[in-house]
């Protein structure tokens, strides 16, 4: 996983526009999220992560293919960061007939990209 994208706007955009693999989309979120993966031991090592991911997702879920994960990772944007999309960059959702689950939950994963820039910087750039 060390040939991620940085995480910025422009990363963020990329996932909204499709121009990041879901793969590379999790793999960001399973970062960010505390999980890495041990290749000598062939396992998860899951110290970074939070206990209440820890307990439901001992293995990092697929965000893109499962509602219950992406549930819970919109249940952990604080209140206040839950429309950053369009306050920060003027998102204005997908077009009727042109989005699915796949890309609600990739929105939902910018989003949470978004808020956590805003917790951890302090600032979205």
């Amino acid at each position: 996983m060390s040939n991620l994208p940085p995480l910025n706007t422009a990363t963020i955009w990329a996932i909204l526009d499709d121009k990041i693999d879901d793969a590379t989309v999790n793999q960001l979120l399973w970062h960010y999220l505390g999980y890495r993966y041990d290749s000598s031991t062939a396992q998860w090592d899951i110290s970074q992560v939070a206990p209440e991911w820890q307990e439901e997702y001992p293995q990092p879920p697929n965000f893109i293919e499962s509602r219950p994960a992406t549930v819970k990772l919109t249940r952990s944007i604080p209140a206040e960061n839950k429309q950053m999309l369009k306050e920060k960059l003027g998102f204005k959702g997908y077009k009727i007939g042109e989005f699915g689950p796949r890309q609600t939950r990739r929105a939902t994963a910018a989003n949470w990209f978004l808020s956590y820039l805003q917790q951890t910087n302090g600032k979205i750039e």
